[in-house]
């Protein structure tokens, strides 16, 4: 599966899913001063995109340091996205008195884990590790999606007030299937080249 900016930046935007994440930004900031939230969340979106930029860059060192290859890399991307997606399918149910952070948020949890989780880290390794040579490119997907996320999430409170449950979780499911089709392709792919590899060895 050969990405393109394009399908770079929507697989991108599929993982850091900044729509699933406004119920999570939304109730960490309900401690915070309504005219800070703006800054608090174009501070993590920058935190998320550092770490994520930072690992696009040292991803082929740290494969190469835990000695595993770019196939393993890739299955293993494809079922984390998988088990993401079936999250986003099948949210597990959260209590309605869900306990208000204190004070303000720092990295954790909106930086880490909400934007740039470990399916999030492992998805800009893998694009880079599938394309090294189109590294400006994935990073240009990147800043796109950084963008897009700190839009929505800056406008988290209006877009849950005037879409309602209902929609977010219906555009919410709507994202996790398509994420569900982009991590059975990958598995597959990751799956044939395996097969050749152990044909080609014998």
């Amino acid at each position: 599966m050969a990405y393109t900016f394009a399908s770079a930046t929507v697989l991108l935007l599929l993982i850091t899913d900044p729509l699933g994440n406004i119920p999570i930004f939304v109730n960490a900031l309900r401690g915070v001063a309504p005219q800070r939230r703006m800054q608090v969340i174009l501070r993590e979106v920058m935190i998320a995109f550092l770490l994520l930029l930072a690992f696009m860059f040292v991803g082929d060192g740290f494969l190469r340091l835990m000695n595993l290859s770019d196939l393993s890399l890739q299955i293993a991307g494809a079922v984390v996205m998988f088990l993401i997606a079936l999250r986003m399918i099948f949210p597990s149910e959260q209590p309605e008195s869900a306990p208000v952070l204190q004070g303000e948020p720092l990295i954790v949890p909106l930086a880490i884990p909400a934007l740039a989780g470990p399916s999030a880290l492992a998805t800009v390794m893998l694009l880079v590790s599938q394309a090294p040579e189109r590294r400006l490119e994935w990073v240009a997907a990147l800043c796109v999606t950084m963008a897009v996320c700190a839009v929505v999430l800056v406008l988290s409170e209006r877009i849950q007030r005037i879409a309602g449950d209902r929609v977010m979780m219906a555009f919410e499911r709507l994202m996790g299937l398509i994420l569900v089709a982009i991590s059975v392709e990958m598995l597959l792919r990751g799956i044939r080249l395996f097969v050749a590899q152990i044909g080609g060895a014998s």
